[in-house]
């Protein structure tokens, strides 16, 4: 797929039966990134990639999914209206009046057409519509890719929300809108 072409990407709910989809593609993605643990060195945090449908029982939670131009899911994202649900370490979920984004992924071969953004971008409207002041989210140095869009759109590194998973250093962003 040549990803210098704009493809029109669409970003609705998710549908219960692409769970196992999303789950696999988000699995697929965080394993393939390099300098990331692996499932092997933190399988509890894959389970919950694989399970990723879970998080639509939680209070005020979405996940959103990315298609392309055929219908199929391309990528994905867990919108949290209420931080007390977000589930990180650190100080996140103690925020009042924000919305979160959490676990990000879009597949290898529809990188760079906007789908990535294009999720975020309707976490952001969301957090907007329920009338919160800021969006929280966090990354990982593993995330550059990830890390360079959030600033692009506005995003700005919040180091009190930084905090380790297990070994791993996660960096704590937030929006002001």
């Amino acid at each position: 797929m040549d990803n210098q072409v704009a493809y029109p990407v669409h970003v609705r709910e998710i549908a219960p039966e692409e769970f196992e989809a999303l789950g696999k593609l988000l699995v697929d993605v965080y394993a393939g990134l390099e300098g990331f643990p692996s499932p092997e060195e933190q399988p509890g945090y894959y389970t919950m990639l694989a399970n990723i449908g879970s998080f639509t029982e939680k209070k005020d939670t979405r996940v959103l999914v990315a298609l392309n131009e055929a219908g199929a899911v391309i990528g994905g994202v867990v919108y949290f209206g209420d931080m007390a649900q977000y589930g990180s370490g650190g100080t996140a979920t103690a925020e009042k009046n924000a919305s979160g984004i959490r676990l990000l992924g879009v597949s290898r071969e529809y990188r760079g057409i906007g789908a990535g953004k294009a999720l975020a971008c309707a976490c952001i409207q969301l957090a907007r519509q329920a009338g919160n002041t800021q969006v929280i989210l966090h990354t990982t140095d593993a995330m550059q890719a990830a890390w360079k869009m959030y600033e692009q759109l506005g995003f700005q590194r919040s180091h009190d929300l930084d905090f380790m998973q297990v070994t791993l250093p996660v960096f704590g962003f937030r929006l002001p809108l």
